[in-house]
């Protein structure tokens, strides 16, 4: 099979397309022909060597992707060859992948490869921050920093399907074009002016009750600063290349609750909230209510061109990879 698989770190030069033995599926594995993987910024992260977790080289990236089942590892008995399921595993930018069956979901009917590629992780990432990390509540004024990226825009659609009160902060006028037409309320181009400037025109002082904040940086501390007593402050990741660092005397007078959330390991640590995080979120998922925005596609020979896209933040939504091209374009694409 054909693999988009890295050799050496540093950036998206460094992939190589090679030719590579198909997996074969173990006791518990599905072997999935991926048709469609997304990029997320992790995985720029992890070519660079600058992710939380290393991977050994060589290695396939990309943790996304949805495709056809082709055969079962022994004891699988949720799956069977011929299904259509989206996949959250390591070695997406390839043709077949190999991952645990309890990693694939089924894709409705409707929902088109690309689609089900580009939801899994950010939506699910930004579902389990908004409801169980945050405890967002219907009424809540809720802040989305980097509302233009994939996690960022998923959590401003998904905060405002809750009935919170969206203030959606990126870096752009198109990226915030996309979060009004994803439900914010209000937003801030926070190139252009102070971000806590924008935040008291939209809500007044200290009046956020949650911000969702999976870029880092600067703006962390502005954002911590507008908290009500007792808001909460949720880290996803730091998309910005730098890790805040807090005055804990903020924390302290402002009564806030600070909570990070790592999509790998929160299943481990807190099952029961993760699955009725993924039962609540496939519901809405398949009520047509969720629709990933898909920014630009790209063949696998072309993974280094997508994933410098997402390196270079230009990406509004998704970035796909399509390695089998049957689907319709989408009405939410560029």
């Amino acid at each position: 099979m054909s693999a988009a698989r890295i050799h050496r770190m540093g950036s998206p030069e460094a992939i190589e397309i090679n030719s590579v033995d198909t997996p074969i599926p173990a006791p518990g594995e599905i072997l999935v022909a991926v048709y469609a993987a997304a990029v997320n910024f992790p995985d720029t992260l992890m070519i660079a060597g600058q992710y939380q977790v290393k991977a050994a080289l060589p290695f396939v990236p990309g943790h996304e992707a949805a495709g056809v089942i082709t055969a079962v590892g022994d004891g699988v008995t949720s799956h069977s060859p011929g299904d259509r399921v989206a996949v959250l595993a390591p070695g997406a930018f390839a043709e077949y992948l190999v991952a645990p069956a309890g990693a694939a979901v089924p894709i409705p009917a409707e929902i088109t490869f690309a689609e089900a590629a580009a939801t899994w992780v950010c939506h699910l990432t930004a579902y389990h921050a908004l409801r169980s990390t945050a405890e967002i509540r219907s009424g809540d004024n809720v802040l989305v920093l980097g509302a233009g990226g994939g996690v960022g825009l998923a959590a401003v659609e998904l905060a405002a399907s809750l009935g919170a009160r969206v203030v959606a902060a990126a870096s752009s006028s198109e990226k915030l074009d996309a979060a009004r037409r994803k439900g914010a309320h209000a937003t801030i181009n926070y190139t252009e002016g102070n971000l806590r400037d924008g935040i008291r025109a939209a809500l007044g002082p200290g009046a956020i009750d949650a911000v969702i904040d999976p870029v880092g940086g600067p703006h962390a501390e502005s954002a911590l600063r507008e908290l009500r007593w007792g808001g909460r402050f949720v880290t996803l990741g730091y998309a910005s290349g730098e890790i805040p660092r807090i005055p804990l005397n903020l924390i302290l007078l402002k009564g806030a609750v600070v909570k990070g959330l790592e999509i790998r390991t929160f299943a481990h640590h807190d099952p029961q909230n993760a699955s009725r995080d993924r039962d609540e979120f496939t519901a809405l998922w398949r009520s047509g209510r969720i629709r990933p925005l898909i920014h630009a596609r790209f063949p696998l020979s072309q993974a280094r061109e997508a994933l410098e896209l997402v390196t270079n933040r230009s990406s509004i939504g998704k970035t796909i990879i399509e390695v089998v091209s049957d689907y319709t374009i989408s009405s939410e694409e560029h």
